[in-house]
């Protein structure tokens, strides 16, 4: 499945964050990045992020837990909660 790629702007509206947050995000704990220009958009300069990754982050800081320090732990997290969710339901 392909990641949704926003730009910080795109994800801080989404988020309820300021873009220098989401910027700052991406720098501290390696968020995955995209260049628009592999994705057939060449005159774009923003860079693009996957908003799962950064939205995994924003629950860690809101429920006030350790944020994973790879991409790699955070899909595993969002694969804990996703089965958690699913067997209360």
């Amino acid at each position: 499945m392909d990641p949704e790629l926003v730009t910080a702007i795109e994800a801080a509206e989404q988020l309820g964050r300021k873009a220098v947050t989401i910027r700052q995000w991406a720098r501290r704990y390696n968020a995955r990045q995209y260049d628009p220009a592999e994705y057939g958009m060449p005159n774009e300069r923003a860079k693009r992020y996957a908003y799962d990754d950064l939205a995994t982050i924003d629950g860690c800081m809101r429920r006030g837990e350790r944020v994973p320090a790879t991409p790699e732990e955070r899909d595993q997290l969002r694969a804990e909660l996703r089965t958690r969710w699913e067997d209360a339901a």
